[in-house]
């Protein structure tokens, strides 16, 4: 086994979270996508939120199947594959009019994402050494993906139309090239990966299935306020299309504020606790968004970006702990439920806001962060865990290891041997 030095370990993980920017812009892209297809090729909002479910709907089925083979095989090489997938299906979507065909090629693009988030998260551990922070830039990776991917879509597709989506693919190129940069980094050998497996602990996957939950909350607000935030600033709070296009650049980046404070805090507190204050803070916080009219909102879009992307990369890192035996499909069910099952719920937004209107239909995200926090109620960080159980032996070690050194008072005229004291330790009565 070669391990890698602090300075690799921190290359290595910076051009991987690099890798990740360039699909995850895959991903902001096909929301900002949105307007584009509603306005220029007159779809409804729900037909225009059923790409986003084409995208998200293979990629929730698809992306636990990676995991549970990369914890079988190890797959580097699906990393830059998947890079260039994600960003040929969505440089395809602008190309061809008609609805199936573009709804195919999402999917094409979310196959891609799917296949590199249980990977790379595994690949990003395993050159991190599961360090909060280092593993804190893979997750800001994602971040900066999203949020780059408005502002390109605005500069490309908004100002030459959606036959300018091939322009997309160019940050996928990039990508490419980051991942073979990385070279062999901190690479286990396969019996070094085994003898790790076996020394790992039990899957938790109580404490799993109760943090899914959570993700899966915190995904219908993040996806759903990312598909409709820039519709809903345009029509309900009278911001003009060029500028309603940066709210979600907002949205966006302000989640890479929220991961790198979040891994930065888990340095110091229980992952667990940072999660359940997180999804509380959330809930004033979304509702301002959606009910404060007037400047305030960009206010309250970018603390609700923020907390909302506190818990991102320490869900990973917790799924990863809760399942040792599992990794690769803790990665694969974190990664893939925080967008997927957002775009599972979008159409259903869509679908009520063309009955209601789009203002009520985001009112009901207001309750999920509320739903997360209850669920977490309760539960424990398995590295806190393990560290008072090790404090715990060594304390106890300590203490028998003192005890013994102590006399012990004895009944006069004890025989020694068999541990009884001699007579000069014993004590009168």
């Amino acid at each position: 086994m070669t391990s890698a030095s602090p300075r690799s370990a921190r290359r290595g993980s910076r051009l991987l979270a690099y890798s990740h920017v360039t699909v995850d812009f895959s991903q902001g892209a096909i929301a900002a996508l949105v307007p584009f297809l509603v306005l220029e090729r007159g779809y409804s909002y729900a037909a225009a939120a059923g790409i986003v479910l084409a995208f998200s709907l293979v990629s929730s089925i698809v992306q636990p199947v990676f995991g549970a083979l990369g914890d079988r095989w190890r797959m580097r090489w699906l990393i830059p594959v998947s890079v260039l997938l994600a960003g040929v299906g969505i440089a395809a979507v602008g190309v061809f009019d008609s609805f199936w065909i573009t709804a195919l090629v999402a999917a094409v693009s979310g196959i891609g994402v799917a296949a590199f988030h249980p990977a790379g998260a595994s690949r990003a551990r395993e050159i991190s050494g599961g360090d909060h922070v280092m593993m804190s830039w893979f997750s800001l990776g994602g971040n900066i993906g999203f949020a780059l991917a408005p502002l390109a879509v605005a500069a490309s597709v908004g100002a030459l139309g959606l036959g300018a989506s091939p322009l997309l693919m160019i940050p996928a190129l990039t990508g490419v090239l980051a991942v073979a940069v990385i070279g062999r980094v901190h690479a286990p050998s396969p019996s070094a990966g085994k003898k790790a497996k076996a020394a790992a602990g039990r899957d938790d996957w109580s404490a799993f299935t109760r943090m899914s939950v959570a993700i899966v909350c915190r995904s219908i607000v993040f996806v759903g306020m990312g598909s409709f935030i820039v519709l809903f600033m345009h029509e309900h709070r009278g911001v003009g299309e060029s500028l309603a296009s940066a709210s979600l650049f907002v949205f966006y980046i302000g989640g890479a504020f929220g991961t790198a404070i979040g891994g930065h805090l888990a340095r110091r507190w229980p992952r667990t606790t940072i999660l359940r204050w997180s999804y509380l803070l959330a809930v004033p916080v979304v509702a301002g968004m959606l009910l404060i009219p007037g400047p305030l909102a960009w206010v309250f879009i970018a603390l609700a970006s923020v907390v909302l992307y506190v818990p991102f990369s320490l869900h990973v890192t917790l799924g990863q702990d809760y399942l040792p035996r599992h990794m690769g499909t803790a990665s694969g069910v974190t990664l893939g439920l925080a967008v997927s099952v957002g775009g599972l719920a979008s159409p259903a937004i869509g679908a009520l806001a063309d009955g209601i209107g789009l203002e009520y239909a985001l009112l009901p995200l207001i309750a999920l962060p509320a739903i997360a926090f209850l669920v977490l109620l309760g539960m424990k960080d398995p590295q806190v865990e393990k560290e008072e159980v090790a404090a715990g032996g060594r304390s106890g070690r300590v203490e028998d290891a003192v005890t013994s050194e102590l006399p012990v008072d004895r009944p006069k005229g004890t025989a020694a041997g068999a541990g009884a004291p001699t007579a000069a330790m014993t004590t009168e009565p």
